[in-house]
């Protein structure tokens, strides 16, 4: 890996504007909140990409949100951005909406299956391995009676939305310091207390 390549943080969710404030489009809103910290504009790149472009200490970061349909079929846009601008798979991050943690909580990590996430299994497909780095932003679990499939294309409730800048702008900071000072210290601040907000649930 060369000291200079860029860095890629594609969020996954569900192209068009219906799904746009579901559960499943939390990485679509992560990467539209660290887009505006920087005053950068998403652009169509082919057909099945948006991607805008940031400066993190020096370093070249794109951001995207791929767009094949589904999220289920992410994995081929970010190959392709991957592969045309000589992004190492050790600088791609995918940011993901994870059932396993409470609203409220977000985690990263290197590698590892991909939980029922099949957006992350299509990414792992394409690429041929999981050694990148995914931010899962907490969307909890469904209430009894309700499947999997109808919670994660609902929309965030009022309280959660209310909630929402906030656990955006943390995500963000968390972004920020894993390219400017590595995994470690931006697990540290993800991981840190916070200030009261919206009331966790058990995931």
């Amino acid at each position: 890996m060369t000291p200079d390549a860029p860095w890629l943080i594609a969020g996954l969710g569900n192209p068009g504007p219906w799904f746009r404030l579901t559960r499943h489009n939390a990485g679509f809103l992560a990467v539209d909140r660290l887009a505006e910290r920087h005053g950068a504009r998403f652009r169509r790149r082919g057909i099945a990409t948006l991607v805008a472009e940031i400066g993190l200490d020096g370093h070249r970061v794109l951001l995207a949100k791929p767009l094949w349909w589904s999220i289920n079929l992410s994995g081929r846009p970010v190959a392709a951005l991957l592969r045309r601008h000589g992004v190492p798979v050790e600088r791609l991050v995918v940011v993901q909406d994870d059932l396993d943690f409470a609203f409220g909580s977000a985690r990263l990590k290197r590698g590892g299956g991909p939980g029922g996430h099949n957006g992350v299994r299509s990414v792992g497909e394409a690429l041929g391995t999981r050694d990148f780095v995914r931010l899962r932003f907490g969307i909890g679990r469904p209430p009894k009676g309700q499947s999997v499939g109808d919670f994660v294309l609902k929309k965030f409730s009022e309280e959660e939305l209310a909630a929402m800048p906030g656990e955006l702008d943390r995500c963000a900071d968390a972004l920020e310091t894993l390219v400017e000072r590595g995994l470690n210290r931006a697990q540290d601040a993800l991981n840190a207390p916070k200030a009261p907000g919206v009331a966790r649930t058990d995931a």
